[in-house]
This record gives structure tokens, C-alpha cells and sequence, in this order.
């Protein structure tokens, strides 16, 4: 039992750093970047909100743990921009190397239940892990809008980079993917915070 939790206190003291990890979004305010573990309890608090919207029904719970997860092996991996194509292209290996540490750290049991559910939201095959990727594109959309745009400007972020971005997150939720589109990304083009040519 002492070792036990000596393994979970272990990951959960480690996953404090997921803390550190800056994004490239600024809260709603503009004031500052938001970090990782902010982006995930945002996103949680959004998935328990939202989940009437998905377009199957959803375990809760199995998406929440996902997405409170799904990011921690950025504090090995670092944070990966989503419009960086050169970052992009060695995102995965990244990933996965920093995941077999960090899961590692966890007793067998929960190390395999962790980092399956990390794969299934990589994979986003089934319907938690496809709502919970909605959440992981809408979040950001949702920021930068009410940041006025400030993050999209500074990386001259093109609409068809944010179309190419969300080309799946209608899978997890067409309702919210239609809403987020009209509200967040429509305006920002029409007001230019968002370069229009695709």
C-alpha cells in the first residue's frame, strides 16, 4: 500500500508542472497566457456543461479524465502550436516518449488505464474522445475571440488554418462546431483578426 501511493503522489506531485507549461492562447481578459492546467480544467468544466450537445451519448466522466490527462506529457514534451507545422511534424514521437515516462510513474494498473485513455483521445475514435477533442479546439476558438483576437493576430493565423484545425470537431459535436463557427470564427474574419483568404 506505502509503495502504492508513494507512485501516485509521485505522478500527481509531476503533474503540478503541467502548471508551468504556457500556451500560446491569452485568457478571456488578454491579460496573460493561459497555462495547461487551466486549459484543462476549462475544458472539463465545458465538457459537463455541454455534453447534451454531443452527437452520441457520452460518458462524462471517461471525457472529463481524458481531457485532464491528454496534456500532461507536454511537460516533457512541450507545449506544440497547432498552426507550427515544423513542430507539428515531431509532435508525436515527442508524445509518445514523454508518455511512457510520465504514465510510468503510476502504479500498473492505473499507468495502463492513464495512458490507454490518452491513446483513445489521440486516436479519436469513440464518441468521449471525439467530444472531448471538440472541446480541445473549441476552448481555444472561444479564447481567442473573447481576447479579440489577440493570439490569432500575432501568429496571422489564416481561416483556412483554423478550418484545417476543426476539420473533425463536428465529430464530437455539430451543434457546438456550428455555434463556435458563427460566434468565434465568422466575426473574427469579418473584422480581420482572422487573415480570410483559405
Amino acid at each position: 500500500m506505502n509503495n502504492r501511493l508513494k507512485k501516485q503522489f509521485e505522478f500527481i506531485l509531476e503533474a503540478d508542472k503541467e502548471k508551468q507549461i504556457t500556451r500560446q492562447n491569452y485568457l478571456s481578459d488578454g491579460s496573460r497566457r493561459e497555462n495547461d492546467s487551466e486549459h484543462a480544467w476549462h475544458m472539463a468544466l465545458m465538457t459537463v456543461l455541454l455534453s447534451e450537445y454531443a452527437n452520441e451519448e457520452i460518458d462524462v466522466l471517461k471525457a472529463v479524465t481524458m481531457i485532464l490527462i491528454h496534456d500532461i506529457v507536454e511537460i516533457d514534451a512541450g507545449d506544440t502550436y497547432c498552426y507550427d507545422p515544423a513542430a507539428r511534424a515531431t509532435q508525436a514521437e515527442r508524445e509518445k516518449r514523454a508518455a511512457e515516462r510520465l504514465y510510468g510513474l503510476l502504479p500498473e494498473d492505473q499507468c495502463k488505464k492513464l495512458r490507454s485513455l490518452w491513446e483513445e483521445f489521440e486516436e479519436c475514435q469513440t464518441p468521449e474522445a471525439k467530444f472531448a477533442r471538440a472541446m480541445d479546439n473549441i476552448q481555444p476558438l472561444m479564447l481567442n475571440s473573447a481576447s479579440e483576437g489577440k493570439s490569432w493576430e500575432e501568429h496571422s493565423v489564416r481561416l483556412g488554418q483554423i478550418l484545417e484545425r476543426n476539420k473533425r470537431t463536428k465529430e464530437g459535436s455539430e451543434d457546438l462546431w456550428k455555434f463556435a463557427y458563427e460566434e468565434f470564427v465568422r466575426p473574427n474574419v469579418e473584422n480581420s483578426r482572422i487573415i480570410a483568404e483559405e
